[in-house]
Protein backbone atom coordinates (compact mmCIF):
# COMPACT_ATOMS: atom_id res chain seq x y z
CA UNK A 1 0.00 0.00 0.00
CA UNK A 2 1.00 3.51 -0.96
CA UNK A 3 1.35 5.75 1.85
CA UNK A 4 -0.73 8.50 1.83
CA UNK A 5 0.56 12.49 1.80
CA UNK A 6 -0.09 14.38 4.55
CA UNK A 7 -0.51 18.01 3.69
CA UNK A 8 0.96 20.61 7.11
CA UNK A 9 0.27 24.16 7.44
CA UNK A 10 2.55 26.51 8.06
CA UNK A 11 3.85 27.47 11.48
CA UNK A 12 2.31 30.53 12.04
CA UNK A 13 3.94 31.36 15.12
CA UNK A 14 6.88 33.50 14.40
CA UNK A 15 3.70 35.65 12.50
CA UNK A 16 3.03 37.70 15.70
CA UNK A 17 6.72 38.92 15.95
CA UNK A 18 6.46 40.65 12.11
CA UNK A 19 4.82 43.84 13.21
CA UNK A 20 6.75 43.99 16.15
CA UNK A 21 10.13 43.67 14.41
CA UNK A 22 8.62 46.49 11.96
CA UNK A 23 7.73 49.21 14.59
CA UNK A 24 11.65 48.44 16.38
CA UNK A 25 12.95 49.14 12.75
CA UNK A 26 10.44 52.17 12.21
CA UNK A 27 11.68 53.84 15.93
CA UNK A 28 15.15 53.36 15.29
CA UNK A 29 14.86 54.82 11.99
CA UNK A 30 13.53 57.73 13.48
CA UNK A 31 16.00 57.54 16.53
CA UNK A 32 18.92 57.99 13.63
CA UNK A 33 16.96 60.64 11.89
CA UNK A 34 16.54 62.78 15.25
CA UNK A 35 20.29 62.26 15.82
CA UNK A 36 21.48 63.27 11.92
CA UNK A 37 19.21 66.47 12.08
CA UNK A 38 20.76 67.26 15.65
CA UNK A 39 23.72 66.68 14.12
CA UNK A 40 23.74 68.84 10.83
CA UNK A 41 21.53 71.54 12.69
CA UNK A 42 24.56 72.06 15.41
CA UNK A 43 26.89 72.22 11.79
CA UNK A 44 24.35 74.67 10.03
CA UNK A 45 24.53 77.21 12.78
CA UNK A 46 28.04 76.70 12.98
CA UNK A 47 28.79 77.88 9.55
CA UNK A 48 25.92 80.22 9.72
CA UNK A 49 27.15 82.33 13.00
CA UNK A 50 30.34 84.09 11.25
CA UNK A 51 27.99 85.67 8.71
CA UNK A 52 25.14 86.89 11.25
CA UNK A 53 27.85 88.10 13.22
CA UNK A 54 29.31 90.25 10.33
CA UNK A 55 25.55 91.22 9.94
CA UNK A 56 24.75 92.25 13.33
CA UNK A 57 28.14 93.82 13.53
CA UNK A 58 27.66 96.04 10.43
CA UNK A 59 24.79 97.40 12.65
CA UNK A 60 26.04 98.09 15.79
CA UNK A 61 27.79 101.50 16.60
CA UNK A 62 31.96 101.57 17.05
CA UNK A 63 31.21 101.37 21.14
CA UNK A 64 29.20 98.11 20.54
CA UNK A 65 31.38 96.20 18.46
CA UNK A 66 34.04 96.82 21.12
CA UNK A 67 31.84 95.81 24.28
CA UNK A 68 32.42 93.25 27.14
CA UNK A 69 30.65 91.41 27.54
CA UNK A 70 29.67 90.57 23.19
CA UNK A 71 26.27 92.37 22.31
CA UNK A 72 24.32 89.95 20.16
CA UNK A 73 21.74 92.52 18.98
CA UNK A 74 22.51 96.01 19.19
CA UNK A 75 19.59 98.03 21.26
CA UNK A 76 19.48 100.76 17.82
CA UNK A 77 20.32 99.34 15.21
CA UNK A 78 22.95 101.15 13.18
CA UNK A 79 20.77 100.91 9.34
CA UNK A 80 22.77 103.86 7.99
CA UNK A 81 26.12 101.89 7.69
CA UNK A 82 24.30 100.37 4.29
CA UNK A 83 24.11 103.95 3.42
CA UNK A 84 26.92 105.31 4.68
CA UNK A 85 29.14 102.84 2.59
CA UNK A 86 28.62 103.94 -0.54
CA UNK A 87 29.74 107.20 0.19
CA UNK A 88 32.37 106.97 2.06
CA UNK A 89 34.31 103.77 0.24
CA UNK A 90 34.27 103.17 -3.46
CA UNK A 91 31.94 100.90 -3.21
CA UNK A 92 29.81 100.79 -6.22
CA UNK A 93 33.04 100.42 -8.60
CA UNK A 94 34.23 97.97 -6.59
CA UNK A 95 30.73 96.10 -7.15
CA UNK A 96 31.07 96.66 -10.73
CA UNK A 97 33.90 95.77 -11.77
CA UNK A 98 33.55 92.41 -9.92
CA UNK A 99 30.42 92.13 -11.46
CA UNK A 100 32.30 92.32 -15.14
CA UNK A 101 35.15 90.44 -14.61
CA UNK A 102 33.05 87.07 -12.56
CA UNK A 103 29.86 87.42 -15.47
CA UNK A 104 32.28 87.71 -18.19
CA UNK A 105 34.73 85.11 -17.45
CA UNK A 106 32.06 82.38 -16.15
CA UNK A 107 29.51 82.83 -18.87
CA UNK A 108 32.01 82.51 -22.13
CA UNK A 109 34.46 80.59 -20.23
CA UNK A 110 31.73 77.83 -19.01
CA UNK A 111 30.62 77.79 -22.80
CA UNK A 112 34.58 77.89 -23.82
CA UNK A 113 35.33 74.77 -20.94
CA UNK A 114 32.61 72.60 -22.29
CA UNK A 115 33.35 72.87 -25.46
CA UNK A 116 36.39 71.68 -24.76
CA UNK A 117 35.60 69.27 -22.91
CA UNK A 118 33.16 67.90 -25.85
CA UNK A 119 35.95 67.93 -28.23
CA UNK A 120 38.32 65.94 -25.67
CA UNK A 121 35.81 63.48 -24.74
CA UNK A 122 33.64 62.83 -28.18
CA UNK A 123 35.57 63.64 -30.90
CA UNK A 124 38.03 61.96 -32.85
CA UNK A 125 40.88 64.21 -32.49
CA UNK A 126 44.60 63.36 -32.95
CA UNK A 127 46.71 63.18 -29.83
CA UNK A 128 43.63 64.41 -27.78
CA UNK A 129 44.62 62.47 -24.81
CA UNK A 130 48.47 64.30 -24.70
CA UNK A 131 46.73 67.55 -25.32
CA UNK A 132 44.79 67.03 -21.68
CA UNK A 133 47.64 65.39 -19.97
CA UNK A 134 49.23 68.49 -20.75
CA UNK A 135 46.57 70.88 -19.38
CA UNK A 136 46.28 69.08 -16.76
CA UNK A 137 49.94 69.40 -16.48
CA UNK A 138 49.82 72.95 -16.02
CA UNK A 139 47.65 72.60 -13.03
CA UNK A 140 50.87 71.88 -11.39
CA UNK A 141 52.85 75.24 -11.76
CA UNK A 142 52.94 77.32 -9.07
CA UNK A 143 51.24 80.44 -9.87
CA UNK A 144 54.53 82.38 -8.43
CA UNK A 145 56.40 81.17 -10.91
CA UNK A 146 54.19 82.36 -13.79
CA UNK A 147 53.20 85.57 -12.05
CA UNK A 148 56.50 87.97 -13.24
CA UNK A 149 56.23 86.83 -16.59
CA UNK A 150 52.78 87.25 -16.81
CA UNK A 151 52.95 91.05 -15.62
CA UNK A 152 55.84 91.57 -17.75
CA UNK A 153 53.68 90.64 -21.41
CA UNK A 154 50.75 92.33 -19.89
CA UNK A 155 52.70 95.73 -19.08
CA UNK A 156 54.23 95.33 -22.77
CA UNK A 157 50.36 94.94 -23.70
CA UNK A 158 49.72 98.37 -22.07
CA UNK A 159 47.28 96.11 -20.07
CA UNK A 160 48.38 96.59 -16.73
CA UNK A 161 45.56 99.36 -14.77
CA UNK A 162 42.53 97.78 -16.82
CA UNK A 163 40.59 94.96 -16.27
CA UNK A 164 41.91 92.90 -19.41
CA UNK A 165 44.04 91.01 -17.44
CA UNK A 166 41.44 89.84 -14.98
CA UNK A 167 38.97 88.91 -18.35
CA UNK A 168 40.91 88.19 -21.12
CA UNK A 169 43.25 84.72 -20.23
CA UNK A 170 40.08 82.85 -18.76
CA UNK A 171 37.85 82.99 -21.64
CA UNK A 172 39.46 80.15 -23.21
CA UNK A 173 38.19 77.91 -20.72
CA UNK A 174 39.00 76.49 -17.04
CA UNK A 175 41.36 73.24 -16.97
CA UNK A 176 39.31 72.23 -13.87
CA UNK A 177 36.19 72.66 -15.49
CA UNK A 178 37.23 70.71 -18.57
CA UNK A 179 38.85 68.15 -16.67
CA UNK A 180 35.00 67.78 -14.57
CA UNK A 181 32.77 67.89 -18.02
CA UNK A 182 35.00 65.45 -19.78
CA UNK A 183 34.90 62.86 -16.95
CA UNK A 184 31.42 63.77 -17.17
CA UNK A 185 30.86 63.22 -20.84
CA UNK A 186 32.57 59.66 -20.43
CA UNK A 187 29.19 58.50 -19.02
CA UNK A 188 27.27 60.04 -22.34
CA UNK A 189 26.79 56.66 -24.69
CA UNK A 190 28.32 56.72 -28.13
CA UNK A 191 25.75 55.48 -29.85
CA UNK A 192 23.82 58.98 -29.19
CA UNK A 193 26.51 61.35 -31.00
CA UNK A 194 26.95 58.07 -33.78
CA UNK A 195 23.31 58.40 -34.34
CA UNK A 196 23.08 62.27 -34.83
CA UNK A 197 26.23 62.07 -37.25
CA UNK A 198 24.29 59.76 -38.85
CA UNK A 199 21.20 61.71 -39.27
CA UNK A 200 23.27 64.88 -40.87
CA UNK A 201 23.96 66.96 -37.86
CA UNK A 202 26.96 68.81 -37.47
CA UNK A 203 29.40 68.56 -34.89
CA UNK A 204 28.15 72.09 -32.97
CA UNK A 205 24.75 71.33 -33.56
CA UNK A 206 25.09 68.14 -31.89
CA UNK A 207 26.94 70.21 -29.05
CA UNK A 208 24.68 72.58 -28.52
CA UNK A 209 21.15 70.65 -29.02
CA UNK A 210 22.22 67.41 -27.56
CA UNK A 211 25.58 67.13 -25.22
CA UNK A 212 24.70 70.58 -23.77
CA UNK A 213 21.47 69.87 -22.42
CA UNK A 214 23.08 66.71 -20.87
CA UNK A 215 25.49 68.06 -19.21
CA UNK A 216 23.62 71.45 -17.69
CA UNK A 217 23.62 70.34 -14.12
CA UNK A 218 27.51 69.50 -13.71
CA UNK A 219 28.16 72.88 -16.04
CA UNK A 220 25.84 74.97 -13.33
CA UNK A 221 27.54 73.19 -10.55
CA UNK A 222 30.71 74.15 -11.74
CA UNK A 223 30.08 77.81 -12.85
CA UNK A 224 29.18 78.75 -9.12
CA UNK A 225 32.26 77.56 -7.97
CA UNK A 226 33.95 79.34 -10.56
CA UNK A 227 31.91 82.38 -10.15
CA UNK A 228 33.11 82.30 -5.83
CA UNK A 229 36.84 82.12 -7.04
CA UNK A 230 36.72 84.62 -9.63
CA UNK A 231 34.56 87.29 -7.46
CA UNK A 232 37.05 86.43 -4.09
CA UNK A 233 39.99 86.46 -6.18
CA UNK A 234 41.97 89.32 -4.59
CA UNK A 235 46.13 88.44 -5.54
CA UNK A 236 45.40 88.95 -9.48
CA UNK A 237 43.59 92.49 -9.32
CA UNK A 238 45.75 93.65 -6.79
CA UNK A 239 48.82 92.91 -8.88
CA UNK A 240 47.11 94.71 -11.84
CA UNK A 241 44.56 98.09 -10.67
CA UNK A 242 46.14 100.54 -9.45
CA UNK A 243 43.19 103.43 -9.91
CA UNK A 244 40.87 103.49 -7.17
CA UNK A 245 37.82 103.42 -9.69
CA UNK A 246 39.43 100.27 -11.78
CA UNK A 247 39.50 97.95 -8.38
CA UNK A 248 37.76 94.93 -7.84
CA UNK A 249 35.42 95.03 -4.65
CA UNK A 250 37.79 92.48 -2.63
CA UNK A 251 40.42 95.10 -3.28
CA UNK A 252 38.30 98.22 -2.57
CA UNK A 253 37.42 96.12 1.14
CA UNK A 254 40.83 95.06 1.80
CA UNK A 255 42.02 98.64 1.37
CA UNK A 256 38.71 99.84 3.57
CA UNK A 257 40.39 97.22 6.28
CA UNK A 258 43.86 99.55 6.16
CA UNK A 259 42.07 102.89 5.78
CA UNK A 260 39.40 102.65 8.67
CA UNK A 261 40.74 99.94 10.75
CA UNK A 262 43.08 102.63 12.39
CA UNK A 263 39.72 104.71 12.97
CA UNK A 264 37.91 101.62 14.29
CA UNK A 265 35.20 101.66 11.61
CA UNK A 266 34.57 98.49 11.70
CA UNK A 267 30.64 98.43 11.04
CA UNK A 268 31.70 99.87 7.81
CA UNK A 269 33.94 96.88 6.72
CA UNK A 270 31.83 94.41 7.89
CA UNK A 271 28.64 95.99 6.13
CA UNK A 272 30.76 96.34 2.80
CA UNK A 273 31.66 92.51 3.36
CA UNK A 274 28.24 91.21 3.83
CA UNK A 275 27.34 93.11 1.18
CA UNK A 276 30.01 91.47 -1.37
CA UNK A 277 28.94 87.71 -0.23
CA UNK A 278 25.58 88.77 -1.32
CA UNK A 279 26.06 87.92 -5.11
CA UNK A 280 27.24 84.24 -4.38
CA UNK A 281 24.58 83.86 -2.26
CA UNK A 282 22.28 84.99 -5.47
CA UNK A 283 23.84 83.01 -7.69
CA UNK A 284 23.74 79.60 -5.52
CA UNK A 285 20.03 79.97 -4.94
CA UNK A 286 19.87 80.39 -8.55
CA UNK A 287 21.28 76.96 -9.65
CA UNK A 288 20.90 75.16 -6.52
CA UNK A 289 18.39 72.70 -8.36
CA UNK A 290 21.15 72.19 -10.88
CA UNK A 291 23.50 71.73 -8.41
CA UNK A 292 21.44 69.10 -6.54
CA UNK A 293 20.63 67.15 -9.94
CA UNK A 294 24.87 66.94 -10.47
CA UNK A 295 25.22 65.39 -7.60
CA UNK A 296 22.51 62.67 -7.74
CA UNK A 297 23.40 62.44 -11.39
CA UNK A 298 27.34 62.08 -10.60
CA UNK A 299 26.06 59.57 -8.14
CA UNK A 300 23.93 57.36 -10.04
CA UNK A 301 25.95 57.28 -13.34
CA UNK A 302 29.50 54.37 -13.68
Amino acid sequence: MTAIPTLTRPSTAAAPDAPRRSRSVRTESRATNAVLFVVLAIFAVAMAAPLLWMFTTAIKTKAEVFALPPILWPDSPQWDTFVRMWSDAPILSGFKNSFIVATTVTVIGSFSSALAAFTLAKLRLPYKNAIFLGLLTGLMVPYPTVMIPQFVMFSRLHWVDTLLPLIVPLLFGNIIMIFFLRQYLETVPDSLIEAAKIDGASYFTIFSRLVLPLIRPAIAAQFILWFMAVWNDYLAPVLYLNSPEKQTLQVVIANLNVEFATQRDYPLIMGASFVALLPILIVFLVFQRQIIESVALTGTKG
